[in-house]
């Protein structure tokens, strides 16, 4: 199963995106990059086009949520970018991821990955049940979740590290797990709940991690994007295909 380190991309403008590259320049391979909805809101879809002509790969996170009809029609639409991952809220209903990846999918059949969000990384069980009246033990509904998910055609979901072994377990080896809450073992947890180290998410089972703050908000973002890589391949030779997964 291939595995990279993408890192979150959380600013507020194209030239504060484009100036945090920079500093990768030099780089033999370029880091696979998660464009979200600040940056996406901030820049357009230029922004992703932009990088995409310099050579980057994209997971577009957009947490797409709504009725499938216009899930449907957005994923058309954000089809054209030419991204490599894309996302949903799994709790849309197995109806509406359907319609996403019917949306997402191209006329000559090609298609980015499309994983689905469980539970966000800074929900905990206790908010679960007293904000969201969810009952069951978090990784249970995460592993549901992440079932509808694959009963529905896509690739994966987006979880903690610490579901990912469960969710494989449902769901077997090669559905995807895309794990945020990447913490270096002396960093904040800033407002993070469910967290672990890129070494421990590794173990548990993680096929991505997403990693933002520790690298973006560093000294030396070079060199903690280089520790996440170390900690997290290890000696293993990575080359992404898309294919490998759909």
């Amino acid at each position: 199963m291939n595995k990279d380190v993408i890192i979150a991309c959380d600013f507020g403008s194209t030239q504060e995106c484009y100036d945090f590259l920079d500093k990768f320049k030099d780089l033999e391979r370029k880091p696979f990059l998660k464009i979200g909805m600040e940056l996406f809101y901030a820049a357009g879809p230029e922004i992703v086009r932009e990088l995409k002509k310099r050579g980057f790969k994209i997971f577009l996170d957009l947490k797409l949520h709504d009725i499938p009809n216009t899930v449907k029609k957005a994923m058309k639409v954000l089809s054209n970018l030419d991204v490599d991952m894309v996302n949903v809220h799994a709790s849309g209903t197995k109806e509406m991821m359907v319609a996403a990846k019917e949306g997402l999918t191209r006329a000559d059949g090609s298609r980015p990955l499309l994983i689905a969000v469980t539970q966000l990384t800074s929900t905990s069980e206790a908010a679960m049940r007293e904000q969201l009246l969810i009952d069951n033990p978090i990784d249970e509904t995460i592993a549901h979740y992440a079932h509808n998910a694959m009963e529905a055609g896509l690739d994966g979901v987006v979880c903690s590290p610490l579901e990912a072994a469960k969710v494989k377990q449902v769901c077997g080896p090669d559905f995807i797990t895309v794990t945020p809450g990447i913490r270096f073992a002396d960093s904040a947890k800033d407002d993070q709940v469910r967290i672990t180290t890129p070494a421990l998410a590794r173990e548990l089972g993680s096929d991505f991690i997403v990693v933002g703050r520790p690298i973006t908000a560093a000294s030396d973002p070079v060199a903690a994007y280089q520790k996440c890589i170390s900690e997290f391949l290890k000696d293993e030779e990575f080359i992404y295909n898309p294919s490998n997964f759909i």
